[in-house]
Formats: structure tokens, C-alpha cells, sequence
């Protein structure tokens, strides 16, 4: 496995997953193949999803920092579905996700409440269908298409300061709606 190499310190644990050779983050954004973990995305069983998700389990449960989780193609709704079904404790430590060029997978197979993802996330796409904009929708994802890169900071710091405002507006959320609930801030 290679890590992601950064200029600046690494405030996340990076956990990518997915399949195939040439991952669309290394594509798009120049980016090494694997994170600082990378849990191979194969299924089409119950069987295997079950082992991947186990797997993604152990790898974020055993992570020292907070968790960027990067995955591609059918491993986006596999994520997604880990998401909303995972224990709490282990979710809660995924900081943020970058869902790279979401595709189609088996719907019974990943089927889940249809909730916002627990943390923050957004979709990267080149350019965006009506499919991708209903997923994102439906995970309650932010949208990243071409454009989104500016002068300057590497793609990797950039697409680390797009999760970092995320994170920024999940918290100003809470933040509104904490009184809502009386729950004193």
C-alpha cells in the first residue's frame, strides 16, 4: 500500500475503497491509488458484501485519526449503505467522504434508509448526470464537477478544504438546530 504523500500534515486517516486498477481519484486528480488503508471493493453476493463491510469496520474502528473515506463506482453505494447501517461508534469516526464517480449497483443489495449520510460528503464527478445529481441528493452529498479546482493548492488540498467546509456546515447546522431539541450549546 502507498500513502498519500502532503505537503502539510495529514489531519485524516485515509481509507480508500473500490475496485479495478486505475481509480478515478488517480484520473481526475492525479492522486496515488490507494489511502493510508485500502479496502478492495468486490461483490455480488451478501456473502462478500458482508466481508467488505466487516472489513471497512476493522479499518475505520482501528484508525487513529478522523477518517476521509474516498471510494469509486459501485463501492460509492456500497459506502453509502455501510453508512446508514454501520454501529454509531464506527460511523461517527468518518470526518467526511469524496464519493468519486458514483455508477450503478445491485439495489437489493445495497438497500438502506433513504437518509443523509452521517458525515459530511460530496460527489466527484466530471460531469454530473440526473442519476448522479439524485444520488447526491439522496445521500445528502455536496457536488464537485470540473471547475470546482482553483490556481495554487494541489487537487489533494483542495479536495481536503471542500470536506473541511462540508464539515464547517454540518457543524453551523447543528449549531441552529441544537436549541430546536433543547440541547444547550
Amino acid at each position: 500500500m502507498t500513502s498519500l504523500a502532503l505537503s502539510a500534515p495529514n489531519p485524516f486517516a485515509i481509507v480508500t475503497t473500490g475496485s479495478g486498477t486505475r481509480p478515478p481519484w488517480k484520473a481526475l486528480l492525479n492522486w496515488p491509488r490507494y489511502g493510508d488503508t485500502h479496502v478492495d471493493f468486490t461483490t455480488g453476493t451478501t456473502q462478500r458484501r458482508n466481508l467488505w463491510a466487516a472489513r471497512l469496520d476493522e479499518v475505520v474502528r482501528r484508525a487513529s485519526k478522523p477518517v476521509l473515506l474516498i471510494a469509486s463506482g459501485e463501492s460509492c453505494s456500497a459506502a453509502a449503505w455501510w453508512a446508514r447501517l454501520s454501529p454509531a461508534d464506527y460511523v461517527a469516526k468518518v470526518a467526511g467522504a469524496l464519493l468519486f464517480v458514483p455508477r450503478g449497483a445491485e439495489a437489493e443489495l445495497f438497500a438502506s434508509p433513504r437518509t443523509p449520510l452521517p458525515f459530511p460528503s460530496a460527489v466527484v464527478e466530471r460531469h454530473a448526470t440526473r442519476r448522479t445529481l439524485a444520488l447526491a441528493e439522496s445521500w445528502g452529498s455536496g457536488l464537485l464537477e470540473d471547475g470546482w479546482r482553483t490556481e495554487g493548492d494541489s487537487a489533494w488540498q483542495q479536495a481536503q478544504a471542500a470536506v473541511m467546509r462540508l464539515t464547517a456546515r454540518v457543524v453551523e447546522r447543528e449549531m441552529r438546530v441544537a436549541p430546536a431539541f433543547d440541547i444547550v450549546v
